[in-house]
């Protein structure tokens, strides 16, 4: 198991930006595929980006293609999620979570371990 801390969230207004970043521990982090979700109030927790176990391979929701960008640090056991041009559709409890294989899914069900969450909040 590997705990996650996630941190960076907060308001913003529409058109700024934040990163938002996840820091693991208790296991090797390079072993695990990295993804964000988010959940909106009201709504189903949907995807949003996701890592490979190097960092080689990520894929995007289509609404936050080209706009979110996902990487991670190995080396400092830490996924970010750089969100620009924010939208007020944006806004949500931002997770992060972890899975025990090299690469990456969109299916939450997929993913083994989670963090607390983080609240972005857009305004228009």
């Amino acid at each position: 198991q590997v705990q996650l801390v996630e941190s960076g969230g907060g308001l913003v207004q529409a058109g700024g930006s934040l990163r938002l970043s996840c820091t693991a521990s208790g296991r090797t982090f390079s072993y695990y595929a990295m993804g964000w979700f988010r959940q909106a109030p009201g709504k189903e927790r949907e995807f949003v980006a996701a890592i490979s176990w190097s960092g080689g391979t990520t894929g995007y929701a289509d609404s936050v293609k080209g706009r979110f960008t996902i990487s991670r640090d190995n080396a400092k056991n830490t996924v970010y999620l750089q969100m620009n041009s924010l939208k007020p559709e944006d806004t949500a409890v931002y997770y992060c979570a972890a899975r025990r294989a090299f690469g990456s899914s969109r299916r939450a069900v997929d993913y083994d371990d989670w963090g607390q969450g983080t609240q972005v909040t857009v305004s228009s």
